[in-house]
């Protein structure tokens, strides 16, 4: 088990053993802002506010393995104590946080992350009910408002699922152009089908371009800059020369939703075929827009 999953599953023993859906993703938040210097969940801006899909994933796995039960609330099965399995210091936290939100719950609970954290409120459907005009316009604010045209390049090395959402998001991208050849992983999320379903539920689109990835041979035995510089430059003439056809394409998705990002792997884009698909993209000569790695 996870050390996050122990976390959560002591949260909930912490309230009682059972929390409703909303109240648990308010709880979890809070405490993972309040009380946690390395959160053990991200989330984004969702329907009812701050929403960790890692966590519904992590509730899945922990219902099979019979920690909860199968119901719309979050429930223990009361077959062991989890707050006696995080560390002490935690343990502590847990105890106190519950203490102190013991009594907040529903809209309430809602308006306090809403008031204080105000970002996670711009997808919200609840928001104009637990708001004032005043307080909506503070949400108002944080909504993305940048229009320009712009192209992007996203890796997700090293970042959880929420924190790659959040910079699509924050970026107001509108369409992810998957360039991965074969778009596996074995990261929660990453996944093609994960990936394609959740980016639909927070209004990006997807569509994945094969043709313009490296096949999962070639990227054996890559130690330093050297190699990856050798493996991109065999890419430039082989694949992208090949393939032209996809870079228009590429460059005509961009021309329709102006805002798009490209995705693989790889942190930084010096290490991953992406920042080379930017680049041949801007060479093309009708190319006049400005390129951002995030």
């Amino acid at each position: 088990m996870f050390y996050r999953q122990k976390i959560l599953l002591a949260l909930i023993e912490a309230f009682g053993g059972r929390l409703s859906r909303i109240d648990l993703q308010k709880y979890l938040f809070l405490f993972s802002q309040k009380c946690q210097k390395d959160p053990s969940y991200d989330f984004v801006p969702y329907q009812y506010g701050c929403f960790s899909f890692q966590s519904y994933a992590d509730r899945r796995n922990l219902t099979e393995a019979g920690f909860l039960e199968l119901k719309d609330d979050w429930e223990l099965t009361e077959k062991e104590s989890f707050l006696g399995s995080v560390r002490k210091e935690d343990r502590q936290k847990l105890e106190t946080f519950s203490k102190y939100y013991l009594d907040k719950k529903g809209d309430d609970l809602v308006r306090e992350v809403y008031t204080k954290y105000p970002y996670y409120a711009i997808n919200s459907k609840i928001a104009d009910r637990v708001l004032s005009a005043e307080e909506l316009e503070d949400v108002e604010v944080q909504r993305p408002n940048n229009y320009e045209n712009c192209f992007f390049t996203i890796g997700y090395e090293g970042k959880s699922f929420e924190n790659y959402l959040n910079r699509l998001i924050q970026n107001n991208i509108k369409l992810l152009c998957d360039v991965r050849r074969n778009p596996l992983s074995r990261k929660y999320g990453f996944s093609k089908k994960t990936l394609s379903e959740t980016l639909k539920k927070l209004g990006i689109s997807y569509v994945h371009i094969p043709e313009l990835g490296i096949v999962s041979e070639k990227r054996q035995e890559l130690n330093d800059q050297a190699d990856y510089d050798r493996l991109f430059n065999e890419y430039e003439r082989t694949t992208l020369k090949d393939n032209t056809q996809a870079l228009r394409e590429l460059f005509s998705l961009f021309q329709q939703h102006k805002r798009i990002a490209i995705t693989c792997f790889e942190a930084t884009s010096c290490m991953c075929h992406r920042g080379r698909v930017a680049k041949a993209i801007s060479q093309l000569p009708e190319w006049d827009y400005p390129i951002q790695h995030i």
